[in-house]
């Protein structure tokens, strides 16, 4: 076994064919093994390229990423890359031969289930077909990391239900570590406990999901003065405050306190402007 553990450190990279521009920069954060990791963020913060980075298919124009070595991660775009010429069991086929040693037919076959003919291609498949295509492969090669662009973007709510069940039991039973990129995110919240947040190519918040819960408060009345606690958002109407905060010790003050779910906090960080400090 190695050790599934992803580390980066100053990690950028910068992309010469877009003007020059940094997809990320300045990125330090561990995640420790065995963990399910939501990697959130709005479109161009940099997600995919640390995916990439994590998986080996870009490499660092600055700092350095450690993770698995290739034959010990599998990794899911959001184009889902297959050949489209091939049946979808020839395709399980060439997962069986290119991991010799490591295959586990029954793991794929419980992703195609009874979904997919065997004998249809690729290229006649469904955008789900694909998908269901693409994390039989990942789940066959029994990798000790799981990177997932979007994995359930083209899946109806039931099967995305089914099929994220299905890799987290997957992933407890295997101690397998995951990062998982997402924009729903009542899909993340049962099931990640730690959170890589990005913002404009750089870690905004990292770390287990109950310990940024706790360290984080709804806050309800009237209008006050909230130091020393960081205020994340806050909005007004008339008299009445709102705010989530990270609060520095206990809250104090006329204010109702409620704890934040996890849509709360990410929705929160997303719509500031520059987020708390990580």
């Amino acid at each position: 076994m190695t050790d599934p553990t992803i580390r980066a450190e100053d990690l950028g990279l910068r992309y010469r064919r877009r003007g020059g521009a940094w997809a990320l920069r300045g990125c330090d954060f561990t995640l420790p093994a065995g963990r399910v990791c939501a990697l959130v963020g709005p479109n161009g913060a940099g997600k995919s390229t640390l995916l990439a980075l994590a998986a080996g298919l870009l490499r660092p124009t600055e700092g350095t990423i450690h993770a698995p070595a290739r034959e010990h991660l599998a990794y899911v775009a959001q184009d889902k890359p297959l050949h489209p010429r091939l049946s979808v069991a020839d395709t399980l086929r060439m997962g069986r031969e290119l991991n010799p040693g490591r295959w586990d037919e029954a793991a794929a076959r419980r992703v195609i289930a009874d979904e997919l003919d065997p004998d249809a291609l690729v290229r006649d498949l469904s955008g789900g077909g694909r998908t269901r295509v693409a994390l039989a492969l990942a789940l066959g090669k029994r990798p000790e990391l799981l990177l997932l662009d979007e994995p359930m973007a083209d899946l109806d709510p039931l099967a995305r239900h089914q099929l994220m069940g299905l890799l987290m039991a997957d992933a407890a039973e295997r101690g397998t570590t995951v990062v998982m990129s997402s924009h729903i995110l009542t899909e993340l919240e049962g099931s990640c406990d730690h959170l890589l947040l990005l913002h404009g190519g750089k870690v905004r918040l990292d770390g287990p999901v109950d310990t940024l819960l706790s360290a984080h408060t709804l806050l309800t009345g009237p209008i006050g003065d909230l130091a020393p606690h960081t205020v994340v958002e806050s909005r007004t109407t008339g008299r009445q405050l709102t705010a989530l905060v990270r609060h520095e010790g206990p809250v104090e003050g006329p204010w109702d306190t409620t704890a934040p779910s996890l849509e709360d906090l990410l929705l929160a960080h997303l719509r500031a402007t520059e987020g708390a400090p990580a």
